[in-house]
């Protein structure tokens, strides 16, 4: 059996390294990275980087290789990976599970401001602060390249490229992040607001509870859903237990 996961995040990491330790029985796993970071980090099992041109090159891609099962354990705001994951799927009649890790959710004291998206955001900060924390990623700074009164510290794995705003500093790192560094990323660089999207997880929520405690206000950028018709599993140890399951219903070899 032959299982595509489309990774590049945690989950889908978990989801592999589980997959390594059960073993079954001519399980074959191949991971698939987007490539976007310069060094990702690469999940047990085998490993591709790059795209694959669109929902008929994925589906092209499944006939060739033999894929049973695919997996879309992609970030949850990769809504063109996972929109082509689920055309791919119908098109080679391979079964198909979206993971994806809960989004957060506001507690007392939260300063929520919903957007549906980036630009969404970019509108509502003249009315909110001056300085911002931007975590939404590099891809999404052209959004508030016309703001001229905000300044904005952007923090990404990566230097960004393309149109930003004018008045920017880049702080490359990558998560997790601690709740003490989170504090100290406000305190340090004055900052009044935070722009974030609704990526869920432990990993980066700690700059949610310092957002709290400071009395900051959040602008937080809502995730598209799954797509229709798309069966979606909260955890690496739900989509283990869905492989598991095909696996079983798979028929023996000849004389097995």
């Amino acid at each position: 059996m032959h299982v595509l996961i489309l990774g590049g995040t945690a989950e889908a990491r978990r989801l592999a390294e589980l997959l390594a330790a059960d073993a079954l029985p001519g399980l074959r796993v191949t991971n698939s990275l987007a490539g976007r970071v310069a060094a990702p980090r690469l999940p047990p099992g085998e490993a591709r980087v790059g795209g694959f041109g669109g929902a008929d090159g994925l589906a092209g891609w499944l006939r060739e290789h033999g894929a049973d099962l695919l997996i879309d354990a992609t970030h949850p705001f990769a809504g063109t990976i996972s929109h082509n994951a689920a055309r791919a799927a119908a098109t080679a009649h391979v079964p198909l599970l979206a993971l994806r890790r809960p989004g957060w959710v506001p507690v007392e004291g939260d300063r929520w401001h919903e957007a549906g998206s980036p630009e969404e955001a970019a509108a509502l900060l003249p009315g909110l602060g001056r300085r911002v924390f931007l975590t939404t990623g590099r891809k999404d700074l052209a959004a508030f390249a016309e703001l001229r009164d905000q300044w904005f510290l952007v923090r990404s794995v990566d230097a960004p490229a393309g149109p930003h705003p004018a008045r920017m500093e880049t702080l490359l790192d990558r998560g997790p992040f601690t709740l003490d560094g989170e504090r100290e990323v406000l305190r340090r660089h004055r900052i009044d607001v935070l722009v974030t999207k609704d990526s869920g997880g432990a990993a980066t929520a700690p700059k949610l509870t310092a957002a709290r405690e400071a009395g900051l206000p959040v602008v937080l950028v809502r995730r598209p859903p799954v797509p229709a018709g798309v069966r979606a599993v909260a955890g690496p140890e739900q989509a283990l237990r869905w492989v598991r399951d095909a696996h079983a219903r798979r028929p023996l070899p000849d004389g097995g």
